[in-house]
């Protein structure tokens, strides 16, 4: 069968989350056919898997406005701009009714398992601009499929991938076998299966970012209730700790994050969690209880844990890109032009300044990276620069240059962060004064956070 030309050919989107579905009302709103394929059963996938999570940012940061322009008519009354979503809220009353308007161009139950120039593999050169690209995809009932397309955006994330526990970026000897007393996720402790996991147990956190903060902020909330007793958190870092390690507190540029650093300092010193530094962990076995010992690089090895966390980051998933020629930066695994301004190093998410096309192209022409995954493995993204990559990827393929490398994005000066904060209620807009990364003036240990960007 030969593929039809290319110019008659959609634009593949792949994953209905945030930034897939922000692609899709952008290419709607030039007029540009195109068709989103979503591994899971609805819209926001993954973001439900975190359902649990209130986010810093607030209504008004995460509806993306060509997509407000497409709710409009069906009478979708926007949430109130100054109020914080939860994940479950964010795909229940934003990212499904989405889903709903785009109709059938979204597919769900559509795996995406390969995508690469028709007839051109990632060596051959002869004429491959010239050649549409052929998506393969699995459906949940197993039938096998291909499309073709002028264009692909990719907007799978990177949550289906956390990084593992081991120190050296690989799986530490016996985790694949201890799997079934290691989570990979802060834990929704409101469920009571999971509650029962971790309630009068003793878990190691490893990790030393936000994801690690909220997940020891929960276990010392946990240990607080009136069963909690013997509840017990041991905090596993590989570095040392410093002034740094807990963020600047007060301080930080981004005061949200602050008071996750600040809730995990508390934890320590309130004695509901221990701290172990410099340890990388090389194999974990379990006791003749069944219980896990985390034994490190230099040999040592800690007391025995009924549970692990392992909050050491995510990683996006390539494999299915495989027969395409990316740009990717050699350490984060993001566009060469875009991972010199998201270092982690370098830059925090209120330092990020709006990018577009220009920083996510490939040398795979009309290939892109957006949303979570064209951050490789930064850690912290933005759910408004997500949306600006796409409106002006929409505004390149549709031929409008000019829009595509104009600026239509402008972000508080302290930065507008994905990720979420422990609190319940939101104050107001006049009492944070920052955006998303304002901090709460009551800080509530143990209320909805997550790590995690959008």
């Amino acid at each position: 069968m030969n593929a039809p030309a290319t110019t008659d050919l959609p634009v593949v989107v792949i994953g209905a989350g945030p930034a897939g579905l922000a692609a899709a009302a952008h290419l709607e709103d030039r007029s540009l056919d195109f068709v989103v394929l979503e591994a899971g059963p609805h819209a926001g996938a993954a973001t439900r898997d975190w359902a649990h999570v209130r986010l810093f940012s607030r209504w008004g940061e995460v509806v993306d406005p060509a997509a407000e322009k497409l709710l409009a008519p069906t009478g979708w009354v926007k949430p109130d701009a100054a109020s914080y979503p939860t994940g479950g809220d964010w795909a229940e009353l934003y990212l499904q009714p989405l889903a709903d308007v785009l109709g059938d161009r979204v597919r769900f139950g559509a795996r995406v398992t390969g995508v690469s120039r028709t007839g051109r593999d990632r060596i051959v050169d002869a004429d491959r601009d010239a050649q549409p690209f052929v998506v393969h995809i699995e459906h949940a009932d197993g039938r096998e499929e291909r499309v073709f397309a002028r264009a692909v955006i990719d907007a799978s994330g990177t949550w289906s991938t956390p990084s593992p526990a081991g120190g050296s970026g690989l799986p530490a000897l016996g985790e694949k076998a201890a799997a079934d007393r290691i989570a990979y996720r802060v834990p929704d402790l409101k469920d009571p299966a999971v509650r029962s996991r971790y309630v009068g147990k003793r878990t190691a956190v490893i990790g030393s970012g936000a994801s690690a903060f909220t997940a020891l902020a929960y276990l010392a909330d946990l240990a607080r209730t009136e069963d909690g007793a013997g509840t017990k958190a041991l905090w596993v870092l590989r570095r040392g700790i410093s002034g740094a390690t807990f963020g600047g507190g007060e301080a930080d540029q981004l005061p949200a994050r602050g008071a996750l650093g600040l809730a995990a300092k508390a934890a320590v010193d309130n004695g509901y969690a221990d701290a172990v530094t410099g340890f990388r962990t090389e194999a974990i076995e379990r006791d003749t209880d069944g219980r896990l010992i985390l034994v490190g690089e230099d040999g040592r090895r800690l007391d025995a844990v009924d549970e692990v966390i392992v909050l050491t980051g995510f990683r996006p998933d390539l494999t299915f890109l495989d027969e395409l020629r990316l740009g990717l930066d050699e350490r984060l695994q993001a566009p060469v032009e875009l991972a010199p301004l998201i270092d982690p190093n370098q830059h925090s998410c209120g330092t990020v300044y709006p990018h577009g096309v220009n920083e996510l192209t490939h040398p795979e022409k009309d290939v892109y990276l957006v949303g979570m995954k064209s951050y490789g493995r930064a850690p912290t993204f933005l759910a408004m620069t997500g949306y600006e990559q796409v409106r002006s990827i929409a505004a390149h393929l549709a031929g409008d240059q000019e829009a595509a490398e104009r600026v239509e994005l402008a972000l508080p000066e302290t930065g507008v962060c994905g990720g979420a904060g422990l609190f319940d209620q939101p104050e107001t807009t006049e009492q944070n004064g920052g955006g998303c990364c304002a901090a709460p003036a009551t800080l509530t240990i143990g209320a909805p956070a997550s790590s995690g960007g959008c």
